[in-house]
Formats: structure tokens, sequence, C-alpha cells
């Protein structure tokens, strides 16, 4: 199962999703991973960052939705005052 976070004012938004019942044909399954996708493609286009993490390992920074991935972490643009 994977987790997608993405932080915002009031914390962060937790969404998930499950691979394994996707590729069995779960239209369920199938419509989190598109809600993710679309989540992470609206976020970087007003220039939010996204790092997928993996325990025991540094975050690594991609450019769009992995559904292999255990955990997504979803950061907005940081505006300094």
């Amino acid at each position: 199962m994977g987790v997608l976070r993405v932080l915002c004012s009031q914390g962060d938004a937790v969404y998930t999703w499950d691979e394994e019942k996707a590729a069995t044909g779960d239209p369920g399954a199938r419509e989190a991973i598109e809600e993710a996708e679309r989540i992470i493609r609206e976020a970087q286009s007003r220039g939010a960052v996204a790092f997928k993490t993996t325990p025991g390992r540094p975050a690594e920074r991609i450019r769009g939705f992995d559904p292999h991935a255990d955990e997504i972490v979803v950061v907005p643009r940081i505006a300094g005052g």
C-alpha cells in the first residue's frame, strides 16, 4: 500500500493507493492511483516538490507519480518574507 502526504497549512493530507489491487483490475484502486497522479501533477504545476521516501535511505526527488513508492511527500513552494 502506498501513501501520499501533501503538506499544507493544516498539517498534511494523506491519500493511499494499493498497486496490487489496481493491477488486478479493481476500479476503486485504479481511481485512487489516478487521484494521486492528479494531486501530484497539480501540486507540481504550482511549484511544489515531490519526494519518494524509503526507510534507511535519503529522500529522492521525483518528477511525477511513482505507483511503486511506499511513501511520497509533496512539499509546497515556500515563499520568503
